[in-house]
């Protein structure tokens, strides 16, 4: 199992999945955190958009994604202030120049975007804002892939586990993974040569009976990871249960803003409230972003949902599985089609 999601996309993209055929299969994993995001998120982030005095700021993926009323790119069309970022500085520096405004950043993704985050809100608490507030979704890697090993609904031999995430964890950080369920970890970047390595370390270790942790992206990720950016994640965030996407709710999974920083938090300052997760009818994306079944499974994939008019976030996100599929499918064998 590919855990990341731009793992998915660049095997798909390079053609290495083709090349695999019905010898080794690999299926993905909750790797995309646009697709993990619960749908009650979602519609919370619909609701403050929908506020006057609220001005939403988001990563590009977040705003297409369908919830029970209508996506954020609907509602911005209808009048509200929705903005597209690329660093939650900006969202900062936004607030600081609009006074009159309450400026939420839609605050997602694992542990590579969680420190900027956490960076953000020092610079916010710095320069004494107080229009300036996070909707949190971040999400912990190392839990998700435990609760998912423990769950045992899907056979898997190795785990490619993510690059970017790793640069920011470290290697050791697999370590529990590997003692407890004796399982072949391997970190590697997404060129299509790097790539092969780390399947190439998987499947020697799941023939010979080993299991360990190999590092096969050497010059980015270390054994230690990054401490400048451990150190602001336990700065600003505390581990906290978290609702994952057709998952659950996984304990210790998510991050919270630690007491000294809650002036900051959406759900309290603004009286948002993040209601229960479903499913949209007949939408599979649950299942597959635990690896149960591929996109084809679907009923909806390729006909009702599509990336111009999609269903779930699995289509919408640049690293969800459904989208990697519409878009590159004639990559992938015969044999790799259907479910898993």
């Amino acid at each position: 199992m590919e855990i990341c999601g731009t793992h998915t996309v660049s095997l798909l993209r390079s053609g290495v999945k083709s090349l695999l055929g019905d010898v080794l299969r690999l299926i993905s994993g909750p790797g995309c955190p646009v697709c993990v995001t619960s749908q009650g998120y979602i519609d919370a982030a619909c609701e403050l958009a929908a506020r006057q005095e609220v001005t939403i700021c988001t990563y590009g993926d977040m705003v297409r994604v369908p919830g029970s009323h209508g996506s954020l790119e609907q509602l911005k069309a209808r009048g509200a202030d929705v903005m597209v970022i690329y660093c939650p500085r900006d969202a900062v520096h936004y607030a600081a120049a609009r006074s009159d405004r309450k400026v939420v950043f839609l605050a997602i993704g694992f542990e590579t975007t969680a420190p900027a985050t956490a960076a953000a809100i020092i610079e916010a608490e710095r320069m004494g804002l107080e229009n300036f507030h996070v909707l949190t979704a971040h999400k912990l890697v190392i839990p998700a892939v435990s609760a998912l090993l423990s769950g045992g609904d899907v056979a898997i031999d190795g785990l490619l586990c993510p690059g970017h995430v790793s640069t920011v964890i470290g290697a050791d950080a697999y370590r529990p993974v590997v003692d407890k369920w004796k399982m072949p970890c391997v970190i590697a970047g997404f060129e299509p040569l790097n790539m092969l390595v780390g399947i190439a370390e998987l499947v020697e270790q799941a023939v010979t009976g080993r299991a360990d942790v190999a590092n096969v992206y050497g010059v980015a990720v270390s054994p230690a990871g990054n401490r400048v950016a451990q150190g602001l994640l336990s700065r600003v965030f505390a581990p906290a249960p978290a609702v994952w996407r057709a998952i659950g709710t996984i304990d210790d999974s998510g991050l919270e803003l630690r007491p000294q920083y809650a002036r900051f938090d959406a759900r309290a300052e603004l009286d948002v409230q993040i209601g229960p997760d479903h499913e949209p009818p007949g939408c599979m994306c649950g299942q597959v972003i635990q690896g149960k079944v591929a996109p084809s499974a679907c009923s909806l994939f390729a006909t009702a949902c599509t990336p111009v008019k999609p269903v779930g976030p699995c289509m919408v996100s640049s690293e969800g599985t459904c989208a990697a599929w519409y878009k590159y499918g004639s990559s992938i064998t015969k044999a790799q089609v259907g479910p898993q």
